[in-house]
Formats: structure tokens, C-alpha cells, sequence
């Protein structure tokens, strides 16, 4: 039985238009679905856990982003999941290395592939999927999260200008496998997966199989000099930057007056608890 849990409105609308390209694929098939599609997330997984309770072998096919990723993987039991990359980042995608804009493509995978294991990031009860993050991006993501306008990538892009402008480095204590670090920084990301913002990749050499979280620290630059090195975040450079630090570990324990992010979702005020769950996700790819 197929699963499919799927956000009608993400990626300003592509959420539907291939929702209803895999439908109809299926139906094509005589593949037998279920279809969760609601505009409440709650009543969603609602239905979601319900479904799972019912057909506890089900596979479930993740239509969306990151969000929605977010949403499955802290709402599922030992389900595979099998992901069709509709959202505006898309980074889960990125990191298990499927095509982005290719739908038949990845149902046709999801439903022959066999099930392979990943490894997922756990901060505090949540699970998440690619990176947790505190510091600049996370204000940013509270500006643009009360944004109305513009939609999309561009959103972030207008955030980061407004807030850089009085943005002030941190104080953070962190404590990686029991060793201690007291420092100033502007950004601190905990990466499962390489990449998060639509293809930044702050942490290029994490893996999703190798038990392990890679975090980045970037300490105090000048706003000149983080909008200079900014763009280099897409490919991966800005790592050999004097005020980068990269380094894995698997606890992470982090103090500071912030707030954190986990997938673009809010987790909450610092302290935040955050360990590596080797093995923990079945994903059909």
C-alpha cells in the first residue's frame, strides 16, 4: 500500500501540480494509493497516523519539501519513505541525491527501489532531516517568516538584507562530545544533511550514512565581508574562510541567548540537545 502525504501549497503551488502528475501516474499503473492532501497540516497527520495504524507496511510517498519531510519523518513508526521533491528548497532531496524536477522519475524509483537507511538529527524529542541551525539564519528566518511579500527564495534574500544591518555576533557555549568551547559567532549549523535554503551548502561534506553531524561555525565577520563570501555558500567555498570552523561530532549541547531552527521549522529557544540517530530513516531512492 501507498501512502501518499502530500502539501498542496508548497513551492508556491508546485505541491499540486505534482500531486497530480503522480496520481494520474499511479492510476495509470493500477497502483493502489491512499491520498492525504489537506490545507491543515494537523488534520494531515491526523490522518496520516491513522492511515499508518492501518497499514503499518505502508510506504509513504512525501510530496513537498522540507517542511513536509520535517512533518513525516517526527510523525511516522518504521514506514519507508519515498520523496517527490515539490517544495521551495528542497534540500532532503539534494542530500539523498534525487532529481528535483523530474516526478515521474522519482514515483517510478520510490515504488521499485529497495529500502535503504539514513541517518537522522535528533534535537531535544524532534528528529529532523538536513540541519539544524542558530544564530543569523535563524533571525532571518523569523523576519521572513512574518513577510507577506515577496514569495519564494526571494523572501530569505530580503529577510537577510533586512536584518544583517544590525545583526550582532553571539555568545555560545557548546559542548561537542563532552568537550567544551566557549565563542563568538554569527552562524552555528549542525548538518545531517549538506545543504539547507535551497542548495547553501554550509556543511558540503556531510553524509547521511556516517553516524555522524558536521558543524559549522562562522565567527564575527563584517557585514561587508559576510555579504562578499555569501555566494560562495552554494558551492561549498566558503569553508576554507579564516573565520569557518568545520568539525563532527555526535552530542552537541548549545547555550546562548538564540533561537533555533531544524528544516526551516522553529524549534525554539536555546539550550538546544542535538545527536546524531544512525540508521534511523527507511528511504525508498
Amino acid at each position: 500500500m501507498l501512502i501518499l502525504f502530500a502539501n498542496p501549497t508548497s513551492g508556491r503551488g508546485k505541491g499540486a501540480k505534482v500531486l497530480a502528475i503522480i496520481e494520474k501516474y499511479l492510476i495509470s499503473q493500477n497502483l493502489h494509493f491512499i491520498l492525504i492532501s489537506t490545507s491543515s497540516l494537523n488534520q494531515s497527520l491526523l490522518l496520516l497516523k491513522g492511515n499508518i495504524q492501518k497499514y503499518p507496511e505502508a510506504k509513504v510517498i512525501v510530496i513537498g519539501g522540507d517542511g513536509m519531510v520535517h512533518a513525516a519523518i517526527n510523525n511516522i513508526e518504521n514506514n519507508p519513505i519515498g520523496l517527490i521533491p515539490a517544495g521551495t528548497g528542497n534540500d532532503f532531496a539534494r542530500a539523498l541525491g534525487l532529481a528535483l524536477d523530474d516526478p515521474i522519475s522519482s514515483i517510478k524509483r520510490a515504488t521499485s527501489a529497495n529500502i535503504d537507511l539514513v541517518d537522522l538529527g535528533k534535537v531535544g524529542e524532534d528528529y529532523f532531516a538536513a540541519i539544524c541551525s542558530t544564530g543569523f539564519d535563524s533571525i532571518v528566518n523569523e523576519r521572513a517568516n512574518g513577510l507577506k511579500w515577496p514569495h519564494g527564495k526571494m523572501k530569505y534574500n530580503i529577510a537577510m538584507l533586512l536584518e544583517l544591518s544590525r545583526f550582532q555576533p553571539k555568545s555560545y557555549k557548546i559542548v561537542v562530545d563532552g568537550k567544551s568551547l566557549e565563542t563568538q559567532a554569527m552562524l552555528i549549523a549542525i548538518a545531517n544533511g549538506l545543504s539547507y535554503g535551497g542548495g547553501m551548502k554550509v556543511c558540503p561534506a556531510a553524509q547521511l550514512q556516517d553516524g555522524l553531524l558536521d558543524i559549522m561555525i562562522l565567527g564575527p565577520v563584517s557585514k561587508f565581508e559576510f555579504i562578499r563570501i555569501f555566494p560562495s555558500v552554494f558551492k561549498g567555498l566558503h569553508i576554507t574562510h579564516p573565520a569557518v570552523s568545520i568539525f563532527q561530532g555526535r552530542s552537541i549541547q548549545i547555550t546562548a541567548d538564540a533561537v533555533g531552527y531544524a528544516d526551516g521549522e522553529r524549534i525554539g529557544n536555546l539550550p538546544l540537545n542535538i545527536s546524531i540517530s544512525p540508521n534511523r530513516m527507511k528511504v525508498l531512492r
